[in-house]
């Protein structure tokens, strides 16, 4: 790999620490900057607090434009700094042009599909659906250190050890420069106090401007960068600590994946299903597994063997991934079969399916006969992470581009679902379409207006007029709660809606079994009915005013700092029927004919007192 490294540098721009390759590097850094400055520039024209697209200036006020740009500004020279030096010269060239119609792609298609409304989201520059960006950066990371391997190899293909030394070496280089730049911003800000108490105030009037911060940061970037890579050395000494060490919390990942597993027979899986997490918890869980696997593996290569502990723990692991992988298909199974596709939903299956292909590839290599010399244990995880890395980017592709847009999925699967009645009208979500699924949604929206059906009509054309999303929560009907109601011969009244929140799914405080326990009584005697809501912090009292709940105020528990004594829970105190009325010692008081206060306690507690 040494001798192919070394032919590369003799058709790039020259090796590390050349005095070429370190000037071509600066040029980066201030050019990204002066770029980058210039895109902030266009979006501080007139009242930025105020400003639409309209009031910004070129080319800010084109949406369209400005999205890709902010993109490829911000990433392709990243990629130019880590090629130079390392690829040939035409190679580094195609690589990013491909990046860069890759992001302008992505960029363009994220930015179109939206609906820049006054007032939205992703109303203001850079109009990027989040989490794109993230996905887009996560593609070119796996793409350039797909390329770069192949290009030092002279091969379509290289071999392993090849790209796990150039990946997780620049993983450890991209840790160390942002944490070179972090550590230039501090040392700058504290020169800057440091002048301050002297009454110079120029420097900290310098930081402040941004021509001069955002040039800086990334010249700092590139710096660090090109520093990095002239100690190669230390680099490869940095990585190897972090890949020891990292190894051995595979240990303790599996335990708790298996333990988890092995509980599943015995607690059953509704608590998972009720979490409305579930899927997110176990992907979490496979890639944190999937992670540390490799880190335990690294290349391969005999003289980088593991403990035997670990060689056991990687065989465990990788078998371990695929009941993960299942149980998150079979999560999201059953929340698209209740409530339908969403975006979030769509993104969570395109990684299970990531997912299930390492799964599938590790599983493998796990169950191959234990007879196998020692030095090929695992040797199919190579492949899989080299072909899983290209299905990978093939999945951000379609995710982000018109081909799978979950925005679009999500509408088409709603809108289906209200017309055969598998969601009744007074349920659907309308404020999806008009200002959280883009064009597409509002296409659909209009479509509802003119359905024949008025339930449907109605509403969809009372959502269409709204023309700011954050006033619409307000006109959707209130969502219905899941409250656990104590004692259960009292029952809840009907109308009763608590503190559920209709805006949005992850929104809602009391649409997931256990959050709420409620009781109905009469508590201050006056013949009128109240119902008392505990959540896990705080007791909340409602009462009906002209025919509608409010809520009147809260309950606290007491909490004493620094002793034994816990915070009850409130869900609890009404489970178990242990709440008590107290007449206050002290009389409420009103300031100037204000509502009443009553005197809130120095000690809400006495502390407990050690024997």
């Amino acid at each position: 790999m040494t001798d192919a490294i070394e032919a590369t540098g003799r058709n790039s721009l020259g090796r590390s620490g050349t005095p070429a390759l370190a000037g071509f590097r600066l040029a980066v850094g201030v050019l990204q900057g002066a770029a980058l400055w210039w895109l902030y520039r266009s979006t501080r024209s007139g009242d930025y607090d105020r400003a639409t697209v309209e009031h910004l200036s070129w080319p800010a006020n084109v949406p369209e434009l400005f999205g890709p740009l902010a993109m490829i500004l911000v990433m392709v020279p990243v990629l130019l700094l880590a090629g130079a030096g390392r690829m040939r010269v035409r190679t580094l060239v195609l690589w990013i042009i491909g990046a860069t119609a890759f992001l302008a792609l992505l960029g363009w298609h994220g930015v179109a599909a939206q609906s820049i409304s006054e007032f939205g989201p992703r109303s203001r520059p850079p109009f990027l659906p989040w989490p794109m960006p993230l996905f887009a950066a996560a593609a070119l990371f796996i793409g350039h250190h797909l390329i770069l391997p192949a290009d030092l190899e002279r091969k379509w293909i290289a071999a392993f050890p090849t790209y796990f030394d150039t990946a997780w070496k620049a993983g450890v280089q991209l840790a160390l420069s942002v944490g070179f730049t972090v550590a230039f911003w501090i040392l700058l800000h504290l020169g800057a106090a440091l002048f301050r108490v002297i009454g110079l105030e120029f420097l900290k009037d310098l930081i402040n401007e941004s021509w001069f911060s955002i040039p800086v940061t990334t010249l700092m970037f590139a710096v660090a960068v090109h520093l990095t890579d002239v100690r190669d050395g230390l680099i490869r000494g940095v990585r190897s600590v972090a890949l020891m060490l990292l190894s051995w919390l595979l240990l303790l990942m599996t335990v708790l994946a298996a333990g988890f597993l092995a509980a599943l027979p015995f607690t059953g899986l509704q608590g998972l299903w009720d979490t409305g997490s579930a899927t997110a918890l176990v992907l979490s869980a496979a890639a944190a597994l999937i992670i540390l696997i490799n880190t335990a593996y690294q290349d391969g290569r005999e003289d980088n063997l593991p403990p035997r502990v670990l060689q056991w723990a990687v065989r465990v692991a990788a078998v371990l991934l695929t009941p993960l992988v299942i149980l998150a298909f079979w999560g999201l199974a059953l929340r698209i079969g209740q409530h339908g596709l969403t975006p979030d939903r769509i993104i969570a299956l395109a990684c299970a399916i990531v997912g299930a292909a390492y799964a599938g590839g590790y599983g493998f290599a796990a169950l191959l006969p234990l007879t196998r010399k020692t030095t090929d244990w695992m040797q199919p995880l190579e492949r899989t992470n080299v072909l899983t890395a290209g299905l990978a980017i093939l999945v951000i592709f379609a995710l982000f581009s018109p081909i799978a847009d979950p925005a679009r999925l999500s509408v088409a699967d709603q809108v289906a679902r209200l017309e055969r009645g598998a969601v009744k009208p007074d349920q659907f979500d309308f404020r999806f379409l008009r200002f959280e699924s883009g064009k597409a949604g509002e296409a659909a929206l209009e479509r509802l207006t003119r359905s024949p059906d008025p339930l449907i009509s109605a509403p969809a054309r009372a959502m269409k007029a709204q023309t700011n999303r954050w006033d619409a929560r307000d006109d959707l009907p209130p969502a219905k709660g899941v409250f656990e109601v104590v004692p259960s011969s009292a029952p809840l009244p009907d109308d009763f809606t608590g503190i559920v929140k209709s805006d949005s799914e992850s929104g809602r405080v009391c649409a997931v079994k256990g959050r709420c326990v409620v009781s109905v009584t009469d508590l201050n005697g006056d013949g009128e009915t109240e119902v008392l809501l505990a959540t896990a912090s705080a007791l909340q009292l409602w009462v009906r005013e002209n025919g509608e709940w409010r809520p009147e105020g809260l309950w606290t528990p007491p909490y004493c700092y620094g002793t034994r004594r816990e915070r009850p829970d409130p869900r609890e105190v009404l489970r178990n029927d242990t709440l008590q009325t107290a007449p206050p010692k002290w009389p409420s008081l009103s300031f100037g004919g204000g509502r009443p206060t009553g005197l809130q306690p120095d000690s809400f507690c006495t502390p407990v007192v050690d024997n």
